[in-house]
């Protein structure tokens, strides 16, 4: 498989590697580091059966009516989050600001323009946005060379730490997903099995983290490299936004539908069943549950 970054709603699948759920239900993960879209080409060219990057996919999907699927959801609320210098209060004042992105075309750019709309902005005229590369958004809004910028769980902490000023939390302001795993049309015919014990070896996983926090926080320092406070730190916070079942209910689905189909600048309708099939994880959790399976 293919895990695009160290990020923590990745966990579960160095986890169901190292527990040996993935070797109880006869999977050998082998796992790589790729990019999203570098990973979405490898997942399409039978490189990599499965790929964490479920967004990426699902755009691809939607531009090329591409044979992907989303099988499995991490989290159930959206952890980016908002944060600008210390002067500024509200979201409202950020008009006429410039914020930092992970991508002008990026997910969590487009949700931000939605959110801002609740804050009786407009996203695409009131704020500037910049892309300052690879987790340089943090140096950025520290450095004072942005007013505001989207950051991920460990670059929000950094901020934090250097006085910055949280305005919100994407997970409280709109109910999407994040964290999805994609794979292929093909892979689900042709082999359902190994779809089923995959996604079965990662719920058990999932299990693991809501239920074993000093395991998780061990996990966490050996899989991202940081230390023992942060890896607490992240634990203590997020753990909430997993899922307990690998699913996410048909708003969620049509909300993240939504925002793909900005991204990829398409209107055409796209079904929730066309983006996700969750049966497998369903089927899995079912059965963990019949047979009594605790981690």
């Amino acid at each position: 498989m293919a895990i695009a970054s160290k990020s923590f709603q990745h966990l579960i699948y160095p986890v169901a590697l190292d527990k040996g759920y993935m070797k109880e239900e006869g999977i050998d993960l082998k796992i790589t580091y790729i990019e999203p879209t570098p990973s979405i080409q490898a997942l399409m060219a039978g490189s990599v059966d499965f790929a964490t990057a479920g967004t990426s996919a699902l755009v691809v999907l939607a531009r090329s009516n591409a044979p992907l699927k989303v099988p499995l959801a991490v989290n159930d609320r959206v952890l980016q989050w908002l944060l600008s210098r210390p002067n500024i209060t509200s979201p409202r004042e950020l008009k006429g600001k410039k914020i930092a992105t992970t991508g002008i075309a990026a997910v969590a750019t487009f949700m931000l323009k939605q959110i801002l709309t609740k804050y009786g902005l407009d996203g695409n005229k009131d704020v500037v946005y910049l892309d300052p590369g690879l987790a340089n958004q943090v140096t950025a809004l520290i450095s004072g060379v942005v007013d505001a910028a989207i950051l991920g769980p460990d670059l929000r902490y950094i901020g934090l730490d250097n006085g910055m000023k949280e305005l919100f939390y994407y997970g409280n302001e709109i109910k999407n997903s994040w964290g999805t795993l994609a794979t292929t049309d093909r892979l689900i015919k042709e082999q359902p099995k190994t779809v089923a014990a995959f996604v079965k070896a990662a719920l058990k996983a999932l299990r693991f983290i809501r239920k074993d926090r000093e395991g998780t926080v061990a996990a966490t320092i050996k899989f991202s490299g940081i230390d023992r406070s942060q890896a607490t730190r992240l634990y203590d916070d997020l753990i909430n936004t997993f899922t307990a079942n690998g699913t996410v209910d048909d708003e969620t689905q049509r909300n993240d539908l939504a925002i793909i189909r900005q991204v990829a600048g398409v209107t055409t309708d796209i079904p929730n069943s066309r983006a996700y099939d969750f049966s497998f994880a369903l089927d899995a959790d079912k059965q963990l549950n019949q047979a009594g399976w605790k981690p």
